[in-house]
């Protein structure tokens, strides 16, 4: 009699993956903690890096619903496993959507906020399934906007980040675009910006702010903000590149919608001297909004933002300067580069 062909590593692998799954989703409903625990670990582990095996999960039956009610436990710690299984199932793109229901995004919104490791990884979860376009709309008719908001125009927690990243992702939907500047986006995000608790923080809230910038209720609500043109200025005097690659970003965005923003930076006395450092010794990026900015400072018709000012020929003079020593920094530049075969 033939001995029947024995099954691919591969085959017996997802066989046996599969089967372990039954057995942790069957000890993830035990009532010993200790038992639970361990079963959600080793699916923590399991999800981790192997897409496959997060399909294996997804598509194995009842193993959703279960998870989600594990992540309503009273435990912390089962919470927090629970929700960070459903964090790695939501990294496949094809998963992304059947986990974004209504009802899970409303769980989420419950614990967005907290100063937790379930806050964190809530938070983490909301700005993976927004990246995928057909959700965005959902968080937005769910009211996570007005939260995230809120959250970040509190104290600062050790989910400050990822509520900004999950923002960041939300408002690339006009219609989440307008809810945000409805609910004060543009003073909260401002005000993480202009704070000392982390130049990293105001490079992400600079980078949400161009965003609401893109779309003419955010770039709006920015122009009418008082001193808008010296807070950006104040980014440029920092260390963070991310930043003032932000700054520049929104300046830009700002010379194009309001001339009273033109009239602002050619008061400040240090803007072009700035401006001229970053176009010299900033990321490729920065160097690249820099040129932008200057070019457009030369184009301008200052002669009707100075109303016969004599400080302006001055001013004009000096911004010559500025250039003229650019260029210069970049002809050493790259003689240097060329000396160095480089």
């Amino acid at each position: 009699m033939a001995t029947p062909p024995k099954p691919a590593p591969a085959a017996m692998s997802a066989v046996r993956i599969r089967e372990a799954i039954r057995t942790c989703l069957s000890e993830a409903q035990s009532d010993s903690g200790e038992v639970q625990q361990k079963a959600l670990q080793t699916l923590v582990s399991i999800t981790k890096v192997s897409p496959q095996n997060r399909n294996l999960l997804a598509q194995t039956e009842g193993a959703i619903p279960a998870l989600l009610a594990l992540s309503k436990s009273s435990s912390s710690t089962t919470q927090i496993l629970a929700l960070s299984i459903l964090f790695n199932l939501s990294l496949n793109l094809d998963l992304k959507l059947s986990l974004a229901d209504i009802e899970t995004i409303y769980h989420l919104n419950t614990i967005i906020s907290d100063p937790t490791e379930s806050g964190k990884l809530a938070s983490s979860l909301v700005c993976s399934l927004a990246m995928l376009d057909k959700n965005k709309a959902k968080f937005g008719v769910a009211g996570t906007i007005q939260l995230l908001v809120n959250a970040i125009s509190g104290p600062r927690g050790p989910a400050a980040h990822h509520l900004l990243s999950s923002l960041a992702e939300l408002v690339r939907f006009h219609g989440n675009c307008t809810v945000a500047v409805r609910e004060g986006a543009v003073p909260a995000l401002l005000q993480v910006v202009e704070s000392t608790d982390g130049e990293d923080l105001a490079g992400t809230s600079l980078l949400v702010l161009g965003l609401l910038a893109r779309f003419d209720e955010g770039l709006s609500a920015l122009s009418k903000t008082e001193q808008i043109v010296s807070s950006m200025v104040q980014v440029f005097k920092g260390r963070c590149m991310l930043s003032k690659e932000g700054a520049a970003e929104l300046l830009l965005l700002l010379f194009d919608e309001s001339e009273g923003c033109v009239r602002d930076a050619l008061r400040l006395q240090d803007f072009s001297s700035l401006v001229a450092d970053i176009s010299v010794r900033g990321s490729a990026r920065a160097r690249e909004k820099a040129a932008l900015l200057m070019k457009k400072m030369m184009d301008a018709d200052m002669d009707s933002y100075v109303d016969g000012n004599p400080m302006f020929s001055q001013w004009k003079t000096a911004r010559a300067e500025d250039q003229i020593l650019v260029e210069r920094c970049f002809i050493l530049e790259r003689e240097y580069l060329t000396d160095k075969g480089i």
